[in-house]
């Protein structure tokens, strides 16, 4: 069977640049890169190489680019080491959004228990989380606001330049999980004015298991990983070299495709979205339509039918009813229920995300079958 795959926000494949960056390191440099002699030294020259190439797509300086097993590290280590480093209770105030992905409200939860006091900012029925609203929430203890980039179910891109300011004023630190936006819009640090950023390989064409977290200078953590002095003190563990090779590869990857993804992959994005309105009419609602949006993604709601059961008539398309992991959940996902988007209409809600890859005939196909099954389930 042929499939198409229109879920690249869930996974992305391992770029072929990636897979010959990483070659090498996997079957013949196999040295510890804390090691003096010339095999080390090699490997330990290839992971800064990495993280330079990381910094270039952030705009950031090399030494602020911490190396982690991927983007739910990243998370634990933004919001457990702000809140552990100086009290190993994790006292304080703490804001993140109603849409954060799991990887953020697990470890928030965690502090909570451990007597961090969690608020959370609302969004607007788009998926937007006003500033406004994050600058009331502040308090005197507040230690860290904790806002994504950009929505994994819905797409929606958040206004953390806005954010950032406001925490700036107040001497709060901001984190933006990054993983969906990084390779798809600009994640310059720089522009957006956090402190802490995070980086998850499998989304940016990178093997799964690597991440990054970027960490501004002079911002101070209690180390998530405790043992050596690996990654300047902040990560204990001897580097994955291989992936982080792959990592790199990535990321320079994604800062010279940028400009593809708004000018090829939106248009396809934007297509798809004719085909679908054109086939079911005015009944077929998209999430998150009317706001700035990541290029390829797009979340619609199919009327008097099910996403799973739609996407069951389908089985050589590979897409999601929300984030793959919340696949097998009967229940409203945090997202949509954080737009109020009503139950009887997210039961139709499927996510369609295009890759680097995705064709107009394959968007063309997507549709046929889509609008073909719509149409036997009702």
């Amino acid at each position: 069977m042929t499939h198409l795959y229109f879920d690249y926000n869930a996974t992305t494949p391992i770029a072929p640049q990636v897979h010959q960056a990483m070659e090498p390191f996997l079957t013949q440099h196999h040295g510890n890169p804390s090691s003096s002699h010339g095999p080390g030294r090699l490997c330990q020259e290839a992971v800064q190489r990495a993280r330079e190439q990381v910094a270039c797509l952030l705009g950031s300086q090399a030494d602020e680019i911490v190396f982690t097993s991927g983007g739910t590290e990243s998370n634990n280590q933004a919001l457990k080491g702000v809140f552990c480093r100086e009290n190993p209770g994790g006292s304080g105030h703490l804001v993140i959004s109603s849409l954060e992905h799991p990887a953020i409200v697990a470890p928030a939860n965690y502090l909570e228990r451990c007597g961090c006091e969690v608020s959370v900012v609302g969004c607007d029925s788009q998926g937007v989380v006003s500033p406004s609203e994050v600058e009331a929430l502040l308090r005197p203890d507040t230690r860290l606001v904790s806002v994504m980039h950009a929505n994994n179910e819905i797409g929606t891109i958040q206004p953390i330049a806005e954010i950032a300011e406001i925490c700036r004023a107040h001497g709060v630190l901001l984190h933006t999980d990054a993983a969906q936006s990084m390779g798809k819009i600009s994640t310059q640090v720089n522009e957006l004015g956090v402190d802490l950023l995070t980086i998850a390989g499998h989304k940016l064409y990178a093997p799964k298991g690597v991440g990054a977290l970027y960490v501004r200078s002079g911002v101070e953590l209690e180390p998530f990983m405790h043992g050596a002095s690996h990654e300047f003190g902040r990560r204990a563990g001897t580097e994955n070299v291989p992936y982080l090779v792959g990592l790199g590869q990535a990321a320079e990857l994604a800062r010279d495709g940028l400009a593809g993804m708004q000018d090829r992959v939106g248009p396809l994005r934007d297509k798809l979205r004719e085909l679908l309105v054109a086939g079911v009419g005015a009944g077929l609602t998209c999430n998150g339509s009317e706001v700035p949006c990541l290029p390829n993604t797009l979340s619609v709601n199919f009327p008097g039918v099910t996403g799973g059961e739609l996407l069951e008539r389908v089985p050589q398309l590979c897409a999601s009813t929300g984030a793959a992991c919340h696949s097998g959940e009967t229940t409203l996902s945090s997202t949509l229920a954080a737009i109020g988007l009503p139950p009887e209409t997210a039961r139709g809600t499927v996510r369609l995300s295009l890759g680097r890859s995705t064709s107009q005939q394959d968007v063309e196909q997507a549709a046929t079958w889509l609008l073909a099954a719509w149409q036997e389930l009702r």
